[in-house]
């Protein structure tokens, strides 16, 4: 399982981006490459829980202009190692 951790501004291209980016990221969900996506409670970002390949998540990141637009800040893609669950 890969995390992406993401950091957020007040920067209005974050926003008018957002609804395309949430499509996108139903679609992963759909075909069983995203587990869960959200945001932290205070707004100050989010993260997205993988369940695929590291170039797979490479190439949603690629897709998806949201993580690249001037709100939003990619803090970091980790593997994780579960203890629960598959």
């Amino acid at each position: 399982m890969f995390v992406v951790e993401l950091a957020f501004t007040d920067h209005p291209s974050r926003l008018e981006l957002r609804p395309r980016h949430r499509e996108l990221l139903t679609e992963l969900h759909e075909r069983g490459e995203l587990l869960d996506a959200g945001p932290f409670e205070d707004g100050s970002g989010s993260l997205c829980f993988f369940t695929t390949t590291r170039e797979r998540v490479d190439a949603a990141l690629a897709a998806d202009p949201y993580f690249a637009c001037a709100g939003v800040r990619l803090v970091a893609v980790r593997e994780l190692t579960t203890l629960f669950g598959s």
